[in-house]
């Protein structure tokens, strides 16, 4: 995963998520990198996930926490490696226990057959004075998120997901795989407040783009 660089178990890394994964299809995880100062770099894996890679994040000039949902197909430690400029990987552990399955099911919105209708759909909202002076930005993206592990289902998948400013110019990017769930939703955090004209532009697997401004 990290080549020749250097790795490190570091517990600045904060982890927050459930420690029993009541539907292992939608699970909560929240992560905030921050105590370790600038962060070029965050990759998220699930050790015992059949697809071990769940995203990657660049966050360039948002705080390096991040919330979203993933599939998890049995209990399993999950990591957050962020990358500091030095070339060190800081790694957290948060472990979640589950029945199993998520990533060998059908989604809801397959077993409807209701996906093609919304697909690529973007909802955002922006939560002013979080956290003191920052701010929230929340997106949700419709999109059935298949991981091609279920009969009949080839993988289906958001590539790539980036946040730009009013000048097109990126302020965070996202590279997302098969392990994260369905419709996902993701929150970003920023020290300041948020400023107009800021869109979403991203693509998944099979060429279908993503273009959407975020509400105020």
């Amino acid at each position: 995963m990290f080549g020749a660089a250097r790795a490190t178990f570091d517990n600045r890394i904060k982890i927050t998520g459930p420690t029993f994964a009541e539907d292992p299809m939608q699970v909560p995880i929240a992560f905030d990198a921050s105590a370790l100062g600038k962060v070029e770099r965050v990759v998220v894996v699930v050790d015992r996930n059949p697809i071990r890679k769940v995203l990657e994040f660049e966050p360039m000039r948002m705080r390096p926490a991040l919330s979203f949902r993933f599939k998890l197909q049995e209990a399993s430690p999950v990591r957050v490696a962020a990358r500091t400029p030095d070339g060190v990987w800081h790694v957290g552990t948060f472990l979640v226990d589950a029945t199993g399955g998520g990533c060998t099911l059908p989604g809801a919105t397959r077993k409807d057959a209701t996906w093609s209708t919304t697909l690529n759909q973007v909802e955002s909202r922006v939560f002013p004075g979080f956290n003191g002076a920052g701010s929230r930005i929340r997106l949700r993206v419709m999109h059935p998120m298949d991981t091609g592990l279920v009969a009949g289902i080839p993988s289906f998948h958001i590539e790539q997901l980036d946040l730009l400013d009013g000048r097109r110019q990126p302020m965070l990017r996202l590279a997302l795989y098969e392990p994260v769930a369905e419709n996902p939703i993701f929150s970003f955090d920023l020290d300041g407040p948020v400023e107009h004209g800021i869109s979403v532009a991203g693509v998944d697997n099979n060429g279908n783009r993503i273009r959407a401004q975020v509400t105020r």
